[in-house]
C-alpha cells in the first residue's frame, strides 16, 4: 500500500527561493508543485522549478566519495576520504600554516544560509581567514556600496510605480519580480527599460534606451546633472537626511547629457526626459541587474550613483521606492580568525568599513595567489572553473595545488580537476532557513526548508561532512550541533521564532517583522547617522567619494589603435538564460530541450561585416582565449557589440574569454561586461 504526503518546503535551485509543495509517496519525491499562499511566486514555478526532481533524481549524481588515481576517479569511503584529506590538511598546516587553505561556497548565504556559515566556520576553526564566494562578482558590490551611503542595505520592493530595469531583464532571471511587474504595470505603473539588448519587456516599456556596455555610470550621472540643475530635487529629505549634498551640487556640472550622449549612444533630450520622470514619481526604484553594473571597471560608482539618484529624489523608504525592511536576527554559526582574507591590502572596502570587518576574500585575486599563499582548496556547491572570470588562470592555478576537494551533486569542470569529489545533498534532502525574501525583494519573510527525502546514495549535507572531518582535524568541539535540526534551531534562537513553530505552525513560512515607510532616528547606521552622500570611506581608500562615470579600461574610447584593430567589437558576457542557473542544469532534457546550446547574439550590420548569418559556428576571440559556438543575428542586439552567454562548460565558457587582471579598482571585481574582441565563421 502506497503512503503519501506533502511537505510545504521552498526551491533553493536560484536565489529566489520560490515556496514549493512537494508530494512524498513511498519516501520518494513525486512531484514539486507551486506554493499558492506564497507571497514570492503565489503557486506559480518556472521551469527549473518545475524540472526539479528530473535534475534531483539524475543518473549523473555522483553518489560516492570519489579519489583521482593515476588520473582516473575511484570509488572510495567516506572514512577513507575524510581520513585521507585532513591528514594532507595538517600536513599543509604543519608546514605552511592554517592561512594555505582556501574555501569556496557557491552560496552567498541567503539562498543557502548553512552552505555558506558553515564552510566559513570550518576555515575559522581550521585558523584561515580566506573564505571565498560569489559575493566576489556577484550581488556585494551593490550592498556594500549601499552599505558605504546608508550604513544598511535598502533593498528595491516588487511594487513599485516606475520601475527601471537598468540591465535587469526579469523574464530570464527574477521569475518573482516579473510577477509583481504583470500586476502592476495592468494598474498603471510605469516601466523604463536601459539595455544593449533589446529584451522583451521593452515592447511594454514607456521608454527604451539602448546603452553603450559598460557606460551606465555616465548616464546615470548625467540623470543627476539635470535633476539639480533644474531642481527638481526632493529639498526636504536631503535637508533632513543626508551628508554632503551641498559638496554633489557643483560635482555634477560638467555631466550634462550632452557629455553622456557622446559616451553612452544614448540621446541627450531622452536622458532628460527619464531624469525628470524619475524624479517626479513618488515610489520609483532602478533594479539594477544582478551584475551587468557590478562587472565594470566603474561598478561601485555606478552604484553609488544610482544610491544618489534615489536619495536626491526621496525615494528612500517609501512604497515602491528602495526601503530598509527588518532583518531576523539568528545565531553566528561564524567563528572569528586572526588575520585578514586575500584583498585586504588592494580592496580593503570589500572586506572592512568603519571597523565592520566581513569574511570575504576577493576570488580574482586567487590564481595568482597559488602555491605561494594558497596550496588547498575546499569548494562546496560551486564550480568556480566556469562561473568565475578568467576560466584559463584559475584551471592553471588549480592544477598547481597540493589539494582540491569539492563537494557537490554533479561533475563539474572544476570537480574534473580535483583531488577528491564528495557527493553532496540537494535542498530537498537537508533542513534549512529559506531567507532570500528580504535581501532580494523586500519582505521580511522566513520559511522553514525541510528534508522531504533521504539523501541520495551516499550523499552527505554541509553539515553532516564538516562535522566528521573537523573531529578528524581535531576540531570537533567547534562543531557542537548533534543533528541539522540542532544547527537550525541554534541559526533561529535569538529571532523569537522556533523549530516547531515553522515547522508545525506555519509550514508554508510567515512574516516576522513588519515593514514600516519611515525615517526613524539612528536609522542610517553611518559616521555621520546620515546618508553619506560624500563618503569619507571611499576618499579614505583613494576613491572619489563622490559618485563618478569610469570608462572601461579596454573599451572603444581607452584601448589603443593596435588592440581595437585586433579586437574591435565590445564584447559582454554573462547575461541570463531563463532555463538555467549559471552552469546547472544541463543535464536536464526538458530545459536543453528548450535551450538546447550556447548562442552568441550580435546585430544584423555587425554579422553583415563578418560575412556571418544566424546559426553560424562562429570563434570569438579575446587576449585571455577564445571559445566556439552559433550566433544569431537579431536587430534587438546593439551594433559593434556581441553578447556570449555564460555557464556553459568547455569550448563555449565565457569565461574563457575574461581576465582577472581587468578589475574594477576599489572592490576587486572582474569587468565581463565590456571588454573587446574579435570574430570570425568557425
Amino acid at each position: 500500500m502506497t503512503t503519501s504526503h506533502q511537505v510545504l518546503t521552498d526551491c533553493t535551485l536560484c536565489y529566489h527561493s520560490c515556496g514549493t509543495r512537494v508530494t512524498i509517496e513511498d519516501g520518494k519525491a513525486v512531484k514539486v508543485e507551486g506554493l499558492e499562499n506564497h507571497p514570492i511566486n503565489h503557486g506559480e514555478l518556472c521551469p527549473k522549478g518545475e524540472a526539479a526532481l528530473t535534475h534531483i533524481y539524475s543518473p549523473d549524481r555522483i553518489k560516492t566519495p570519489l579519489k583521482k588515481v593515476d588520473g582516473k576517479f575511484v570509488p572510495i569511503s567516506w572514512d577513507q576520504a575524510l581520513d585521507e584529506i585532513a591528514a594532507k590538511l595538517l600536513d599543509l598546516k604543519e608546514k605552511f600554516g592554517p592561512s594555505v587553505l582556501g574555501v569556496f561556497s557557491g552560496s552567498i548565504g541567503v539562498e543557502n544560509l548553512e552552505m555558506a556559515q558553515l564552510t566559513q566556520r570550518f576555515k575559522a576553526a581550521f585558523g584561515s581567514p580566506n573564505f571565498f564566494s560569489v559575493e566576489s562578482i556577484c550581488y556585494r558590490m551593490r550592498i556594500r556600496t549601499r552599505q558605504i551611503t546608508f550604513g544598511k542595505y535598502p533593498t528595491e520592493e516588487l511594487d513599485s510605480n516606475l520601475y527601471i530595469l537598468w540591465g535587469h531583464n526579469p523574464d530570464a532571471s527574477d521569475f518573482p519580480l516579473k510577477l509583481a511587474m504583470e500586476k502592476n504595470l495592468a494598474k498603471g505603473a510605469k516601466l523604463v527599460v536601459i539595455d544593449p539588448r533589446r529584451i522583451p519587456l521593452a515592447d511594454q516599456a514607456d521608454m527604451y534606451l539602448k546603452i553603450r556596455p559598460g557606460t551606465d555610470g555616465a548616464m546615470a550621472m548625467a540623470m543627476l546633472h539635470v535633476i539639480i540643475k533644474e531642481d527638481l530635487v526632493d529639498h526636504d529629505f536631503i535637508e533632513k537626511n543626508t551628508f554632503g549634498y551641498d559638496k554633489l551640487v557643483p560635482h555634477i556640472e560638467p555631466f550634462t547629457p550632452e557629455w553622456a550622449e557622446e559616451i553612452t549612444w544614448v540621446p541627450a533630450d531622452k536622458i532628460r526626459e527619464l531624469a525628470r520622470q524619475f524624479a517626479t514619481t513618488k515610489g520609483a526604484s532602478i533594479y539594477q541587474g544582478t551584475c551587468t553594473q557590478d562587472q565594470t571597471a566603474g561598478g561601485t560608482q555606478n552604484s553609488r550613483v544610482f544610491s544618489v539618484l534615489q536619495i536626491v529624489t526621496g525615494n528612500i523608504n517609501v512604497p515602491g521606492g528602495w526601503v530598509i525592511s527588518p532583518r531576523p536576527h539568528f545565531g553566528n554559526v561564524g567563528l572569528n580568525v586572526e588575520g585578514d582574507p586575500l584583498g585586504m591590502d588592494k580592496y580593503p572596502l570589500f572586506i572592512e568599513v568603519w571597523g565592520r570587518k566581513s569574511p570575504y576574500g576577493v576570488i580574482t585575486m586567487v590564481p595568482e595567489a597559488i602555491p605561494d599563499k594558497l596550496k588547498a582548496f575546499y569548494v562546496v556547491g560551486g564550480n568556480p572553473l566556469v562561473s568565475m572570470a578568467d576560466s584559463n588562470a584559475f584551471r592553471e592555478a588549480f592544477r598547481r595545488l597540493d589539494l582540491l576537494v569539492v563537494h557537490d551533486m554533479f561533475m563539474t569542470e572544476t570537480a574534473k580537476e580535483a583531488h577528491y569529489v564528495l557527493p553532496a545533498c540537494s535542498h530537498l534532502e537537508k533542513w534549512g532557513l529559506a531567507y532570500t525574501y528580504n535581501v532580494c525583494h523586500c519582505l521580511p519573510y522566513l520559511m522553514l526548508r525541510k528534508k522531504c527525502i533521504e539523501p541520495v546514495g551516499e550523499s552527505w549535507s554541509e553539515w553532516k561532512l564538516f562535522t566528521e572531518l573537523a573531529k578528524r582535524l581535531g576540531l570537533g568541539d567547534q562543531f557542537p550541533w548533534e543533528s541539522e535540526e540542532d544547527l537550525i534551531r541554534f541559526e533561529l534562537g535569538p529571532s523569537g521564532l522556533t523549530f516547531e513553530q515553522l515547522l508545525e505552525e506555519n509550514p508554508e513560512g510567515l512574516y516576522y517583522g513588519e515593514k514600516k515607510y519611515e525615517i526613524r532616528d539612528g536609522l542610517f547606521a553611518t559616521p555621520t547617522g546620515k546618508i553619506e552622500i560624500y563618503s569619507d570611506a571611499m576618499e579614505k581608500v583613494g576613491a572619489n567619494p563622490l559618485p563618478v562615470y569610469i570608462e572601461p579600461e579596454r573599451s572603444p574610447r581607452k584601448s589603443d589603435k593596435a588592440y581595437l584593430e585586433k579586437y574591435p567589437l565590445i564584447l559582454s558576457t554573462g547575461h541570463r538564460n531563463y532555463y538555467y542557473v549559471h552552469s546547472q542544469f544541463r543535464d536536464v532534457d526538458a530545459l536543453k530541450k528548450e535551450a538546447p546550446g550556447p548562442v552568441a547574439e550580435m546585430g544584423p550590420e555587425t554579422g553583415k561585416r563578418y560575412g556571418l548569418t544566424t546559426n553560424d559556428d562562429i570563434i570569438i576571440e579575446t587576449n585571455r582565449g577564445q571559445v566556439r559556438m552559433k550566433v544569431a543575428l537579431d536587430e534587438s542586439v546593439a551594433e559593434g557589440c556581441i553578447f556570449v552567454p555564460h555557464g556553459w562548460s568547455g569550448e563555449a565558457n565565457a569565461n574563457l574569454l575574461t581576465d582577472t587582471d581587468c578589475r574594477e579598482s576599489i572592490l576587486g571585481y572582474p569587468d565581463v561586461k565590456s571588454l573587446m574582441c574579435s570574430v570570425r565563421k568557425a
